[in-house]
């Protein structure tokens, strides 16, 4: 094939051309070389569209894991070595092909023409069609726009006499010509009413809210690993939510201190992003700012929105660094497994399917209570003891503000780890 293509996007042949050079081994160079393109151009598509279709079944991707000879010390274990494939993260850059594949245990990635062609053809839809805004959002303004627009309003009424639309006259102008609110019944600036209908799934795909990422630069899972690589002995806080429902809540903020296997709660009424600030607030209140520093000198969480204000969490008021934080990989929960493993246990006490208020979560004190009860039980990784046993006797000042939180050592024989603990 010429080595001066022309076309500007990859052709399903191209891709046919990728998946049939990554089968055979062939770099991305020569790739590139058959299909006339750059080789960068071929590197970037693979890496964009190749599909994870094995997750690791080892706890970390340590590259020691087949000859590890520690037990539990994942976290901080002193030769832990990232496990690297040139086949898979360099070139050609996915597993087609590969003579370990079915042996293989770590991440999986396949390359699929088909599959990268349909993948490539909505990006391009989805690029070219749509506004900023959600459905949800888009049907707020219509219930505030439509009425008026229909009472006889003028547009420059409506953005004047209700600023919270926070939209010039002249976007609410180009809004309705361009039938941004054909589905809630409202045609265009003459007004003509079509029959309301139900939206479509073709129409709604024109709602999509662009996401900002931005908070994910140098705090992706990778930057975690080689942060604390270059940074040891840092103590390592896992944060996560559960929930039954929702949109009414409640919502409990899980914290994890791997040092000590210990995890708390925070009580929220709502999973805003603001809230989840406001958790760790919290956190920072109960220890105070130099032991908050000390132990939680690192959060791990998941990319849920409500975790999304990096600055938040990692900043006093002040512009002072309190902590940093690292994200996760999309659905990677064994990223941090072992606040996973708590999560089960509070499952005990709070099951899904059930209104949590309904079974008596209504108040931080309730939530200490799931606490003190969780963290009072022996565990077998511990050597029988607890995780408020181990921090008392690791770091008494640790154990005294939570102690004087509320966090209460509960007799081996009265734990409850049913649902009515919550019960008053």
């Amino acid at each position: 094939m010429s080595s001066n293509n022309k076309n500007l996007h990859l052709t399903v042949q191209e891709r046919i051309i990728i998946e049939k050079g990554i089968e055979n081994g062939s770099t991305k160079a020569a790739i590139a070389l058959t299909i006339g393109k750059d080789k960068s151009t071929v590197g970037k598509e693979i890496k964009k569209h190749r599909e994870l279709v094995h997750k690791s079944s080892y706890k970390i991707n340590c590259a020691n894991m087949k000859n590890c000879s520690h037990n539990h010390v994942c976290d901080n274990c002193a030769d832990f070595k990232p496990f690297t494939c040139n086949r898979r993260d360099r070139s050609p850059g996915a597993c087609n092909g590969c003579s370990k594949y079915t042996h293989c245990r770590y991440d999986k990635y396949r390359y699929k023409a088909d599959f990268s062609h349909k993948k490539y053809r909505e990006d391009l839809v989805d690029s070219r069609t749509g506004i900023n805004m959600s459905y949800e959002e888009c049907k707020a303004m219509a219930d505030i726009i439509v009425p008026l627009i229909k009472a006889g309003h003028s547009p420059y009424q409506i953005v004047t006499n209700h600023p919270e639309l926070n939209i010039s006259e002249k976007t609410l102008y180009n809004y309705i010509e361009n039938g941004i609110f054909r589905e809630f019944g409202l045609l265009d600036i003459d007004l003509r009413i079509k029959t309301k209908r139900k939206i479509t799934k073709k129409a709604s795909n024109k709602y999509k809210k662009r996401e900002d990422k931005k908070y994910l630069n140098g705090r992706t899972y990778d930057d975690f690993i080689n942060y604390t690589a270059e940074n040891k002995n840092l103590s390592v806080v896992e944060m996560d939510t559960v929930y039954n429902n929702g949109s009414t809540g409640p919502f409990m903020q899980t914290f994890k201190f791997l040092d000590y296997s210990f995890m708390f709660i925070v009580y929220q009424e709502e999973k805003t992003a603001k809230s989840m600030v406001e958790g760790v607030d919290l956190l920072e209140k109960i220890l105070g700012e130099d032991l908050f520093s000390e132990e939680v000198a690192i959060i791990k969480t998941d990319r849920g929105s409500e975790f999304c204000d990096a600055e938040g969490f990692e900043k006093e008021e002040n512009e002072s660094r309190r902590t940093r934080i690292f994200y996760c990989d999309p659905m990677a929960s064994g990223q941090k497994g072992s606040l996973e493993n708590n999560h089960k246990e509070i499952r005990y006490i709070c099951p899904k399917e059930n209104d949590l208020k309904d079974l008596g979560l209504n108040s931080q004190e309730k939530a200490n209570l799931i606490v003190s009860h969780i963290n009072s039980q022996s565990k077998e990784h511990l050597k029988g003891k607890s995780p408020l046993e181990v921090m008392e006797f690791m770091n008494p000042a640790l154990y005294q503000k939570f102690k004087d939180f509320g966090i209460e050592r509960i007799n081996k024989d009265n734990i409850v780890l049913k649902p009515y603990l919550l019960k008053d």
